[in-house]
């Protein structure tokens, strides 16, 4: 994914429009830079410590890279919905901070309840059967 986010950014560069080096500065610098370089780190930086074996066979710290990258490839939904509707420097009627309202937030709450019921429901319901001794 580093390997990729680089092209990206490299290619807004080298092509030469002023358009999409802007769009790429905004993600970067403006004012989500912190979504940005939350999804650059963590699905292209944290991603390099399992090239060390040692960290490769623990499981707790796979556990924890896993968390991370989930975070991160969140982060880069995030930043492709979000930086979208919040306007580029170059399109001066939507040039605004996202601020959700209490509409978004119980949409976010009920698609996180409505995840969970059915988790738990597949939990309470999948239970290997006890064997008859």
């Amino acid at each position: 994914m580093g390997y990729a986010y680089a092209c990206e950014y490299f290619m807004a560069w080298y092509s030469g429009n002023p358009t999409e080096r802007a769009a790429f500065w905004y993600r970067a610098f403006g004012p989500y830079w912190w979504a940005t370089w939350t999804m650059i780190i963590c699905n292209g930086f944290l991603r390099c410590w399992l090239w060390i074996k040692k960290i490769r066979t623990n499981i707790t710290a796979l556990f924890v890279i896993s968390i991370f990258v989930n975070i991160g490839m969140w982060f880069e939904r995030y930043v492709i919905i979000v930086l979208s509707l919040a306007g580029e420097p170059f399109t001066k009627w939507t040039n605004a901070v996202y601020n959700p309202t209490w509409a978004d937030w119980g949409i976010m709450a009920g698609s996180f309840g409505w995840f969970f019921m059915w988790f738990l429901l597949f939990v309470r319901t999948s239970r290997p059967s006890r064997s008859p001794r």
